[in-house]
């Protein structure tokens, strides 16, 4: 490893899978939570379990045994001038949250590079797409005002692929892995700062995690792409699978929506990709239908929306309402989407109007 970065990742859960893959590298990463987990973090550290590609076996990576030094707080009192770089891994609406808003503000003063892991590219990255209008599209964001200072030229965005989530009977510092893809990020303006994912991104290579068996090289990578249109590849599979769990009464796991019936599937799945392809991405870009089909087999469960929405969620990430005006400004339309943002916002009024406390999304993409 030719230098050792220190990195700040906002959000504990699916930012400790990116975490753990840095830190295996031997960077320095420090991570921002609720105190609770924090807490625990900072004693015990945390737990990835890892499918070992191959093998039919998992590991679990635990953090006190690798190279790299963890930390986690609160948002208060970091300052996040002392970082080479920061990603963005809470969703969307928490960036809202008291406390988060203001470490993010200070984030964008610092004027330190980010990364984004969202499903949700934050605002200063759709601004670096040539001819999109993004004024209209502040209204599908929880509050467009806390991404206003940001330089877009220091934001970048990663494509959360990897799939995993908290096993409910372990404790908050376990993240199990589901789906073990790569991590698809567009590179910066800068070539420094795209340098430096390189280097991240080679250091993650060449790492190997010490068994009992000897050492083994681990799935999930982080790829860097100089197409900035890259990442959007997860907006055919989000509204393809993760919304359409959602129905009027109840929710169905992602096989299920993609499955039930694969010609409705492939023609939202397809709609999504000529809308990526009106502002500018190439087929290169894209991921073809029936490989996201086939990874689709295996995600059993409702997406983190959907149960978010459940739950009671009254915000969540909007990228079904994002990719519809994005579509509707370059003449596109398809009514399966038009149907789908119509669940979502029936859902979300309802839980609005309901007598209870606000709750937000889980963390997980």
């Amino acid at each position: 490893m030719s230098r050792k970065y220190n990195i700040l990742i906002l959000g504990a859960s699916y930012g400790s899978l990116l975490g753990a893959k840095l830190l295996l590298a031997g960077h320095d990463v420090r991570l921002v939570c609720l105190p609770a987990e924090a807490d625990l973090i900072n004693s015990e550290g945390f737990r990835v379990r890892v499918p070992v590609r191959g093998s039919g076996e998992q590991v679990e990576i635990d953090t006190r045994a690798l190279p790299g030094r963890v930390s986690a707080s609160g948002a208060n009192g970091v300052d996040p001038a002392g970082y080479d770089l920061v990603g963005l891994a809470m969703q969307e609406p928490h960036y809202a949250s008291p406390g988060v808003r203001e470490l993010l503000q200070k984030v964008a003063l610092a004027k330190v590079p980010c990364m984004s892991i969202m499903n949700m590219p934050p605002l200063p990255y759709l601004a670096r797409i040539p001819d999109l209008e993004i004024a209209p599209l502040r209204g599908c964001y929880t509050d467009p005002s806390v991404w206003q200072a940001f330089d877009p030229a220091l934001m970048t965005l990663c494509s959360p692929d990897p799939q995993a989530f908290r096993p409910p009977d372990a404790k908050v510092n376990v993240l199990q892995v589901s789906l073990p893809t790569n991590f698809k990020a567009a590179r910066f303006t800068s070539d420094a700062h795209t340098a430096m994912l390189r280097e991240l991104a080679a250091g993650i290579d060449a790492s190997r995690f010490q068994t009992d068996h000897g050492p083994v090289e681990l799935p999930v990578k982080l790829r860097v792409h100089d197409s900035i249109f890259v990442p959007l590849a997860k907006w055919s599979m989000l509204l393809t699978g993760n919304y359409r769990c959602v129905e009027r009464d109840g929710l169905r796991s992602i096989r299920d929506a993609v499955h039930s019936d694969p010609a409705a599937s492939r023609e939202v799945y397809e709609w999504v990709a000529s809308v990526c392809k009106a502002i500018g991405a190439s087929d290169d870009d894209l991921v073809p239908f029936a490989k996201y089909a086939q990874a689709a087999q295996g995600l059993t469960k409702p997406s983190s929306a959907a149960r978010a929405l459940a739950g009671g969620a009254r915000n969540i990430e909007r990228v079904d309402r994002l990719v519809q005006m994005i579509g509707e400004q370059k003449s596109l339309r398809l009514a399966a989407v038009d149907r789908v943002v119509a669940l979502v916002d029936d859902w979300l009024a309802r839980n609005r109007n309901a007598d209870r406390a606000p709750r937000t999304a889980v963390t997980t993409p």
